[in-house]
């Protein structure tokens, strides 16, 4: 069975990504080697890189619906291209979904790799949801990437089932796998998502929230200092990249209803957050777009993007950040990045942008700059 599920548009594969596949990460590789023993026709994996996992069973089990389950569109399309690649001219046998919560099943086996810096809380949720999702006698294979891990195996310990350990080969094994056998439907389900309430002007608002978005639980201080910093005139035509749970968005549009403002994120939990926050305060000029590329309806006619982009990745996705801004705006129209590092905007911006400026807020610093008219 193959499928590609959750974004209405193409894949996108550079020279770069049909070289040679690259390996799975150990915890992946751990948990795919337990997997390949233990039976099952459906079957629903995560990855911490290209559903290396998935692919291998689905190879090995031509019968079998092997399902890969993303959060973020940008890592399921590098994950799609090299499944691509790797088919050649057919399409690849695994069925690929970004969505909020993990499809449904039931499942006979369940595949988690997790990475040893993961966020705690959503590691719970996706235990969780796997567990819910398996039936009876159903098999989940957890996997990290520390073999002196205590913590996941109290996780899988509190389910009430019985934990198998597989510990990683060699002298000095780098990850540990733990193995559960479902025996019963849990007794209750935890709602990991929570409700933000905030303040903008003389307004209170609300956000939705849930694990893996950015920021769980609180509003960010530089979605804060965005906020303040912008004085919002009518009929503007706003976006936010990199929406996450939509506190900027939701702000900017509670403004003035003559504005329009369009969020994007590659996070679907974050595109579900944001549009959930919009209907929270009634707000009907907000859009809400899953997209990994920076694209958006109506390009060039953008007044205004504001942006928090992350600080990881070599400034590689403030890049793609700045592009999207670029070819979101209207000439003349202005570009607002906050952000603790600034110095690779004023070694960039200049190149293309006008009137590139800053303003340091509470070890925040807020970048300008202007698309030239």
């Amino acid at each position: 069975m193959s499928g590609f599920t959750a974004f209405p548009y193409g894949i996108f594969m550079t020279t770069d990504q049909l070289q040679l596949p690259l390996p799975p990460r150990p915890a992946e590789a751990h948990a795919l080697e337990i997997a390949r023993d233990l039976p099952g026709e459906r079957i629903i994996c995560t990855s911490i890189g290209r559903a290396q996992a998935a692919r291998v069973l689905s190879s090995e089990r031509p019968a079998a619906c092997v399902n890969v389950w993303f959060l973020d569109l940008y890592r399921l399309e590098r994950a799609y291209a090299d499944a691509q690649a790797e088919s050649g001219a057919s399409p690849p046998s695994v069925v690929f979904s970004c969505v909020p919560d993990m499809p449904p099943g039931p499942f006979d086996l369940a595949v988690l790799p997790f990475a040893k810096d993961g966020e705690a809380e959503l590691t719970r949720d996706i235990l969780q949801q796997a567990l819910a999702e398996l039936r009876i006698g159903g098999q989940m294979v957890a996997a990290i990437d520390n073999p002196r891990d205590k913590w996941l195996r109290e996780q899988l310990a509190a389910t009430g089932e019985t934990v198998r350990v597989r510990e990683g080969a060699g002298e000095k094994p780098e990850t540990i796998c733990y193995v559960v056998t479902k025996t019963r439907e849990p007794a209750k389900l935890r709602d990991f998502s929570c409700e933000i309430t905030f303040r903008d002007r003389e307004r209170l608002l609300k956000a939705e929230s849930r694990p893996g978005v950015f920021a769980h639980r609180r509003i960010d201080p530089g979605a804060r200092h965005l906020l303040n910093a912008v004085d919002i005139g009518p009929d503007t035509h706003m976006l936010d990249i990199g929406c996450g749970s939509g506190c900027v968005a939701i702000g900017i549009a509670a403004r003035d209803p003559s504005v329009r403002v369009h969020a994007i994120d590659s996070s679907a939990r974050a595109v579900e957050c944001t549009r959930k926050g919009a209907e929270l305060n009634g707000l009907a000029n907000i859009t809400v777009a899953l997209e990994a590329e920076g694209r958006v309806p109506d390009p060039g006619n953008y007044d205004l993007v504001l942006a928090n982009p992350p600080y990881y990745a070599d400034f590689r996705i403030a890049g793609m950040f700045v592009d999207a801004a670029w070819n979101a705006l209207a000439p003349g129209g202005t570009l607002l990045v906050v952000t603790k590092q600034p110095t690779w905007y004023f070694e960039n911006l200049p190149e293309r942008w006008s009137d590139v400026a800053q303003e340091l807020v509470k070890r925040y610093h807020l970048i300008e700059a202007v698309k030239p008219g």
